[in-house]
């Protein structure tokens, strides 16, 4: 049971949402220095869009997406493989007492929104969108 009552709901706490912001800051500018030692990882450009911390904050879920969206299981691979020197790394950039696990998962974001959008661009659905409403 949750510890206060009025939070008990869905969303992620304040904290869980300050700390995720700093892993995927500190995440993404650790990545753009190439401050890992792999070199298949280095030569990589990589976008982290969000991480999700658990409530304990034990577990970090970086959603990445590699630049142009090519060689995405790669990337995944090798950010998993890496993911013990990137938390290291993490850690000694953050403030945290504790750095999470990382787990590591494509950013389909992207992959959705040209989804909607092309369904958008449909004609059937645009008839629908601009016909008159017979309800008025």
């Amino acid at each position: 049971m949750a510890k206060n009552k009025k939070f008990s709901g869905g969303g992620a706490s304040q904290r869980q949402l300050r700390v995720g912001e700093l892993i995927r800051r500190t995440l993404s500018e650790v990545l753009i220095r190439g401050d890992v030692h792999d070199p298949d990882l280095n030569r990589m450009s990589i976008t982290v869009s969000e991480v999700r911390v658990t409530p304990d904050l034990s577990i970090a879920t970086a959603y990445v997406l590699p630049l142009g969206g090519k060689g995405k299981d790669e990337a995944i691979a090798s950010l998993a493989a890496n993911k013990g020197e990137l938390r290291r790394l993490l850690s000694k950039e953050m403030t945290t007492k504790h750095t999470p696990d990382l787990r590591f998962v494509l950013d389909e974001t992207f992959d959705r929104m040209d989804e909607t959008n092309r369904l958008l661009s449909d004609e059937t659905v645009r008839k629908d969108v601009s016909a008159p409403s017979d309800e008025a």
